[in-house]
């Protein structure tokens, strides 16, 4: 009788809770899905060293390899749009499976392939399969992490996408130099090959539309293979009664129409114009301006990814005590363990107040980092400036992403997908142009519009920091209307 009783008040206890999982429980299902999310970014910029010995192997102009890159970007800018809604609707799991399990098969049959056509289908296969993990990602997140503990969580996730523009031409330069172009796609395939094992013993199902808050039993087909394992449902009656859903690949573009979400995300896309173009053209300026090898070229990138992982180590602990400042100034709870009501609380104003002293160094550090450039100075004072962006820039996309996921807390990775469409689209037309800018203005005036560009950046957070929550407010008020 005691036994059943205390069952029952574990299971009261789950009901009242966000989240059912442990903490550790929690950094475990997090630290998967960030893992799966990098390949997202990885699968592109590992792939720029080889270029050259891709374009001896199939006997084509490196510019028809050049498409190969083109083709992926495309490709990924769309794909998590169609990924996003089925992760939402259909459950984290199966789609998960089903990606990497794309993914893997793609990176095998570019190894095992001899034509030019076949690398330039597989590569827009690889890019269908693998460039929505990082969407997925921010949608776990929402399922298993409060609010006021949220900016942690997202913080790692953030890291893991932007920390391989940095790391993933050090590993495709080695590999391709010591190994031939083949190893990077079966590192590729050997990495994803773990984090698919890993996720298929160790990752539970957290679609909040399915199991809650972890204490509602899944479907057999959601389940873990070893019952024994974050399963916080073997206590309890309630069973998903999850009725299927078409999956709505528009609903990303949808998110777009309110003036909140919009604002935010054009934002972003224009804070990742600068970490793109200042990513693209660094092997290029420095090995024209310091005379550099190919390998050497790869090392330069190494600042950026360290100054990003030193932020990791400040974002979640800003973002988590600016939020509980916020919420204990309204006089409302601060509990980690409880979910808080978003929709009348103001999330932009909680978040966004930490974002101001990184943009304003990210602008000085942009424009010192080019009139460095152009002037020649040693190569340690640009190195330097690269650290100093990149720890700030990976701070600016942390609080972004905690951002937008809170504002959309009930579709996260549908959320996602509608930033990345933005943002990849912006990236792509502006690499288009960078190497134009430079011949025509130079380099210290390309990254002074740069600058001017973060500026841009800032006027647009601090609209949102003073009218975003008002028209969330007003935008949900006119669908709940709507609906009645």
């Amino acid at each position: 009788m005691s036994t059943e009783k205390t069952r029952g008040r574990q299971n009261a206890e789950a009901i009242e809770k966000y989240s059912v999982f442990t903490t550790a429980e929690k950094w475990c299902i997090v630290a998967m899905v960030s893992y799966a999310a990098w390949f997202s970014t990885l699968s592109s910029f590992i792939y720029y060293p080889a270029i050259h010995q891709l374009s001896q192997t199939f006997s084509v102009s490196v510019d028809k390899i050049n498409l190969t890159v083109t083709s992926y970007m495309a490709v990924a800018t769309v794909a998590p749009t169609l990924v996003g809604d089925t992760a939402d609707v259909l459950g984290r799991r199966p789609v998960y499976v089903i990606v990497l399990s794309l993914y893997i098969g793609a990176n095998i049959a570019i190894v095992l392939s001899n034509t030019y056509p076949a690398l330039l289908g597989l590569r827009v296969l690889q890019a269908l399969a693998i460039s929505g993990t990082f969407s997925l990602a921010y949608g776990v997140v929402t399922d298993v992490a409060s609010p006021a503990e949220r900016g942690s969580f997202v913080s790692l996730v953030s890291f893991a996408i932007t920390i391989a523009p940095s790391l993933g031409p050090i590993l495709g330069g080695g590999l391709s130099y010591v190994a031939g172009w083949t190893w990077i796609f079966w590192f590729l395939c050997i990495a994803a090959g773990l984090c698919l094992s890993l996720m298929g013993f160790l990752l539970p199902e957290t679609s909040r539309n399915i199991v809650g808050n972890g204490s509602i039993r899944p479907s057999k087909h959601l389940r873990l293979p070893f019952a024994i394992l974050m399963c916080h449902w073997k206590y309890s009656d309630d069973v998903a009664d999850h009725k299927w859903q078409m999956p709505n690949p528009f609903k990303s573009l949808t998110i777009l129409t309110r003036r909140d979400n919009t604002i935010i995300i054009i934002a972003c896309g224009i804070l990742y114009i600068i970490y793109t173009c200042i990513n693209t053209s660094l092997s290029v300026l420095f090995i024209e301006i310091y005379k550099l090898n190919q390998w050497q070229a790869g090392l330069i990138y190494l600042p950026f990814g360290i100054g990003g992982t030193v932020s990791t180590f400040l974002s979640g602990r800003l973002l988590n005590k600016a939020y509980r400042k916020a919420r204990t100034k309204q006089g409302l709870s601060t509990d980690v363990a409880v979910g808080d009501d978003l929709d009348n609380f103001s999330v932009e104003k909680a978040r966004l107040g930490v974002i101001w002293t990184p943009m304003f160094v990210t602008t000085c550090s942009v424009v010192a980092f080019g009139w460095v450039l152009d002037y020649h100075q040693h190569i340690a004072i640009p190195l330097c400036l690269q650290f100093i962006a990149g720890l700030c820039m990976q701070l600016e996309f942390s609080i972004f992403n905690t951002l937008l996921v809170d504002k959309n807390y009930r579709t996260p990775a549908a959320a996602q997908a509608s930033s990345n469409l933005i943002r990849c689209a912006f990236a792509a037309i502006a690499v288009s142009f960078l190497q134009d800018m430079i011949d025509a203005m130079g380099i210290g005036w390309t990254f002074t519009l740069m600058g001017g560009l973060c500026l841009v950046a800032v006027g647009l957070f601090f609209v949102d920091y003073h009218c975003g929550t008002s028209w969330r407010q007003k935008s949900m008020a006119f669908v709940i209307a709507s609906r009645t």
